[in-house]
């Protein structure tokens, strides 16, 4: 009797488990995300700091699991990343002057091709952050970038373009934090 009550309990708690593949600073990370029809696996995730501020937790979802950050960046396939806010400290104006050097370094500092649609996407993070607030970019081909805030649609910025940039901000040569990097492509 007891076995049996023990064995119900056990799977009971890996069935309450599963669907997270990862936990980060207290931030369970989905094992997979759906883009337009498409499963998208968790290829890796990691913690973003700055100035010993732990900033947000942030995860690559591909189709197949990849290390290689160039052929990611230039793919025309669907993918996404998902970024979860678990500081205070981390405001509307601090996103965005991370954002926009964010774009500047994985662009080379050539924006001008994408300035009007990088001014689309800062504009998501206008409104007042809060932790645990989750954005998820989801790129589909043939859309574009769609961005969510907790789960809700909030743009469409079209053009591979612009992902490529986008995805740039922690994949390119000049990533937001060469650590993140590493763990977005499932290094660490």
């Amino acid at each position: 009797m007891f076995k049996k009550f023990l064995g119900v309990i056990l799977v009971t708690l890996l069935l309450a488990t599963s669907g997270y593949a990862l936990e980060i600073a207290g931030v369970n990370m989905p094992d997979t995300i759906s883009a337009d029809n498409n499963n998208l696996v968790l290829n890796g995730a990691g913690l973003r700091t700055k100035f010993f501020i732990k900033a947000y937790i942030g995860g690559l979802y591909l189709q197949q699991k990849s290390n290689n950050a160039q052929a990611i960046m230039n793919a025309d396939q669907p993918m996404a990343v998902r970024l979860v806010i678990i500081s205070k400290l981390i405001t509307s104006d601090k996103m965005e002057s991370a954002v926009r050097e964010g774009f500047e370094n994985a662009t080379n500092g050539n924006i001008a091709p994408i300035k009007d649609k990088i001014e689309t996407f800062i504009n998501v993070f206008k409104d007042p952050l809060k932790i645990n607030d989750t954005f998820e970019f989801v790129y589909v081909p043939g859309k574009g970038l769609e961005i969510f805030k907790n789960g809700a649609a909030k743009k469409t910025i079209p053009g591979v373009d612009f992902k490529k940039a986008m995805f740039g901000i922690w994949l390119s040569d000049k990533p937001a934090q060469e650590s993140l990097k590493a763990e977005m492509l499932g290094k660490k």
